[in-house]
């Protein structure tokens, strides 16, 4: 359930991503993990993050429980349980295009 929730996630935020981004290169590099996976922010502060900077994520988010779900996990694993979710869904269609979304609302949302 819950790869297939991330998988979700990562499907449904790179779509919204690519949209946003059409017509740009996306990097085959890796991406670098740390400042997600060692965020402090709670859950409240991500999607508050979240809703600022890109409502069309947020409110997908929001109605979709199985996403929320793996969101509200995330903030409470440890960043290597994080890092583990994180690989696990790394390959699935959508996640290079998720990520820079996802850095980004965990990367300000101590502003939140």
């Amino acid at each position: 359930m819950l790869k297939r929730s991330l998988s979700g996630l990562a499907v449904t935020i790179g779509s919204l991503a690519l949209s946003l981004t059409a017509g740009s290169g996306v990097a085959s590099a890796d991406p670098d993990f740390g400042p997600v996976i060692n965020t402090n922010c709670t859950y409240e502060q991500a999607m508050a993050a979240l809703h600022a900077q890109n409502p069309m994520a947020a409110n997908y988010l929001e109605n979709s429980p199985p996403n929320k779900a793996f969101l509200q996990q995330f903030m409470v694993s440890s960043p290597d349980q994080r890092l583990d979710m994180l690989h696990k869904v790394r390959n699935a269609p959508g996640a290079q295009e998720a990520f820079p979304i996802f850095k980004q609302m965990l990367a300000t949302c101590n502003n939140y």
